[in-house]
C-alpha cells in the first residue's frame, strides 16, 4: 500500500488547526466590532450624561376629603410642571400613574397620564382629577386629619410613578422606571372646614429614575 495517498497524523492535525483558526478569525472580528460599538454607546452616554427631569406642582386643590371610618371619600384637581433640563436628550414618558396619599395612606386611586415626548430643555403641564369614593382607611385617619386642622396645616404627598426613554439622536434607551414624590402643604384657619383647599406654592418634588 502506497503512503504517498495516506494523510499523516501531522497533515490532519494542521488542517484541523487551519479550520479552527479561520472560525477564531471570524469570533475575533465579531467581538471587536461588537466591543467598539457597546464602547460608543458608552462614550456618548457618558459625553452627553442625561440629566433626570424636574417635576414641580404648581397647583393643586382638594375639592373633597370627607373621612367616614373605615371609608374616605376625595377630589384634587392637580396640575404638575414637569421640565427636561437635558440639552441633547429627550425624554419618552410612558405608562404614567398619579395618585395622592395622606399619611402614607393612599386616598384616590391611580389616574392615568397620556404618554408624550419631551424635547430638548422644554417644559410641559400636566393636568389631572385624582379621586378617590369610598376607599378603605384606617380607622385613625380622621382623627388624624382633625389634629391637623386644629394646627391649620395639612400635608398630602403627590406620587407619579411610571416609565420613560432617553432619546439620543435617533437611538432610544430601554425602559427605565420614573418615581416622583411631591409634598403639598395646605393652609387654612384653625376650625375652618377641610374643604375646599388649594395650594399654589410651586413645590419642587424628588424624582428617581
Amino acid at each position: 500500500m502506497s503512503l504517498v495517498l495516506i494523510s499523516s497524523p501531522q497533515h490532519c492535525a494542521r488542517r484541523g488547526f487551519s479550520i479552527d483558526r479561520h472560525h477564531k478569525k471570524l469570533l475575533f472580528t465579531f467581538l471587536t466590532t461588537l466591543t467598539s460599538f457597546v464602547a460608543m454607546v458608552i462614550l456618548v452616554w457618558l459625553i452627553l450624561h442625561p440629566t433626570k427631569p424636574r417635576f414641580t406642582i404648581k397647583e393643586a386643590d382638594i375639592n373633597q376629603l370627607n373621612v367616614s371610618s373605615p371609608r374616605l371619600n376625595s377630589s384634587i384637581q392637580l396640575t404638575l410642571l414637569t421640565e427636561n433640563p437635558n440639552g441633547k436628550v429627550g425624554i419618552y414618558y410612558d405608562n404614567l400613574q398619579a395618585y395622592a396619599a395622606y399619611r402614607g395612606q393612599q386616598i384616590t386611586v391611580g389616574s392615568a397620564l397620556p404618554p408624550f415626548y419631551q424635547g430638548y430643555q422644554h417644559s410641559d403641564l400636566l393636568t389631572a382629577s385624582l379621586v378617590g369614593n369610598g376607599l378603605p382607611v384606617a380607622a385613625s385617619l380622621g382623627y388624624q386629619v382633625g389634629r391637623d386642622q386644629m394646627a391649620g396645616k395639612l400635608m398630602v404627598s403627590i406620587k407619579v410613578n411610571g416609565k420613560l426613554r432617553w432619546k439620543i439622536g435617533t437611538w432610544v434607551s430601554r425602559h427605565y422606571m420614573l418615581n416622583v414624590n411631591c409634598v403639598v402643604v395646605m393652609a387654612f384657619q384653625p376650625g375652618a372646614l377641610v374643604t375646599p383647599l388649594s395650594s399654589k406654592q410651586g413645590s419642587r418634588c424628588s424624582t428617581s429614575v
